[in-house]
Formats: C-alpha cells, structure tokens, sequence
C-alpha cells in the first residue's frame, strides 16, 4: 500500500459518455450548466461532447453549441470524442483541450462494431492523432473491453498491451484502460494495467471502470495500488453500456470521491457541491441519483 497516490486527478465523463446513453433529449442549456456545476465543484477535467453523426447519436448532435455555451476556467482541461476525420474537423472550430479516439481490446468487440481488426481500427485514427497534434491539440486513447468483451468474455492482459502499444505507435499522448461492460475484477483489472504500463508510463494510464457487477470501487482501489492517479467517472452515475444487458453505467462520481477522501486522497473536489450537480442532472432527467454516497448524504441533510 505503499504506492498509493496522494492525490488524484477525476475525468468526469458525464456529460458526453452519460448523457449519450439517454433516449431523451437534453437540452444543450442543461448540459452547459452541468459543465458549469462540475468545474465550480472542482473538476479539472470534463469531457464535454463528441462529433459523431446526428444519425447515429443523436443526443450530442447540439455539439458545436454546448462547447460556444460554456465559460471557460482557466486550469480545466475539456475534452471531446472524435470517432474519424470528419469528427476532428468539425470539433477543431470548438477548440477544444483534448481530443479522445478509441479502441477495443477485443477483436471481437473490434469486428462486431466496426467491422474491422483492431489493428485497422487503430490505423484509421492515426491522421485524426497527426491532425490533432499539429493544431496543438492534446490526445487520449479510450481502450474499451480491456477485462472483459459481451462477445468473447475475458480478455487476455496480453491484447491491452497490443492495443496500448498500437496507440502509442500513432502518437496518442495517454490511454484509458476501461472495463467497459463492467465484468472486471481487481486481479484482472491490475493485469490489464501493467500490460499498458509496459507503453505508457503511471502518469499516462487512467481507470475507467463501470460499475455492473458493483465492482469499480473495489477495481478503484486495485489500480490505486499500482499508483494509478488517474481516473474517470460519472456525476450520478450517468451512462451504461448498450452491450451489456443490466449495465449500471460508470461509477459515480460521489461514490469515487467519497472512497478517496475517505482514505486522505485529494481530488480537489468538494463533495457537496458535487452531489448538487448530481441532484441537478438527475431532476433533469426525472429520476432520483444513482449515486450511493449522494442518497447517504441527501438523507443526511434532510434529517
């Protein structure tokens, strides 16, 4: 336990990963003013919108507004998904931080999604990578199924370090090693870090973990072992995984938060002010908070 950071940095993910998943349409007011909540509740790192086609996710298709709404505070980094070419031209005008391509440890993920190896998912986003990096743009890599595939089931340590190592060789900056439908277990998650640890170092790996089996703080704390201080979340959990049925979404914020100051690990972040950007999105979407830790402390306050 000797490794463990002192403190860490959070990715909220909420407002493109989260609210993507939602069938109803949220209004870009709305997600602007979620982003304002969570960079006022400390959040340095926010990852805003993606520009993929409207076809596909409709939800984000107010992108190029969202990014004009939000006031900027210096310090925050904001990052956006861009699946091609055609999605890095259109977020370029935006200017954003960072941009986020993507790739599955699974080649069954890989050829079931988008019809191709992984190996040829990687090379298609070598020119958004080289794109990116000449306008001064930062660029992580998002590793899905780095556990486990609905496909496959488990996936071998061995295939993230090939993912790793290939988005490296195309000049991603940092990589997420996401156990994206939530199967992970600490031994396992921990085997998939060390794979990508052998490409990137401590500083450049984040964890990514959905919360399905109830898992991800456990998975959390695996990787805090290793040193990992990176890591992503979402405000009141938003989000889940289309190919895993039941899947929770990612772990919530709150939740995250709670286990980090609870083991005197600074995020930065005030944990009451980010369960009212919980409590915020959640009324929005008519339903209460997902988020254990922001149920506790409602019920607290309330009493």
């Amino acid at each position: 336990m000797n490794q463990l950071p002192t403190k860490v940095r959070i990715i909220d993910v909420g407002p493109r990963d989260g609210l993507q998943n939602e069938k109803q349409p949220v209004p870009a007011a709305i997600k602007i003013e979620l982003v304002h909540r969570l960079q006022a509740a400390g959040l340095k790192e926010i990852e805003v919108t993606s520009y993929v086609s409207p076809k596909w996710v409709p939800q984000m298709a107010d992108n190029h507004e969202v990014m004009a709404g939000i006031t900027r505070l210096p310090g925050v980094r904001y990052s956006v998904l861009t699946p091609n070419m055609k999605g890095f031209e259109g977020a370029v005008s935006d200017k954003p931080d960072e941009i986020v391509v993507f790739g599955a440890a699974s080649e069954a993920f890989s050829q079931k999604n988008i019809n191709c190896s992984i190996a040829e998912s990687i090379e298609r986003f070598a020119p958004v990578v080289a794109a990116a990096k000449a306008a001064g743009i930062a660029v992580r890599g998002a590793m899905s199924c780095t556990v486990g595939c609905p496909y496959e089931g488990d996936v071998p340590a061995e295939r993230v370090g090939y993912l790793a190592g290939l988005m490296k060789g195309i000049g991603v900056e940092r990589v997420d090693v996401a156990d994206t439908i939530g199967v992970g277990t600490p031994r396992k998650v921990q085997a998939a870090f060390e794979a990508a640890l052998a490409h990137y170092s401590i500083d450049e790996v984040a964890g990514h973990f959905h919360d399905t089996y109830g898992q991800a703080l456990s998975n959390t704390l695996a990787a805090l072992e290793l040193g990992v201080w990176n890591y992503q979340s979402s405000v009141s959990g938003l989000g889940g995984c289309p190919y895993a049925k039941g899947a929770t979404g990612n772990v919530a914020t709150e939740d995250l938060v709670y286990l980090l100051h609870g083991m005197g690990i600074d995020t930065g972040i005030d944990l009451g002010a980010l369960v009212d950007a919980g409590v915020f999105i959640s009324e929005q979407l008519g339903r209460g908070t997902p988020s254990r830790v922001a149920r506790a402390l409602l019920a607290k306050r309330d009493s």
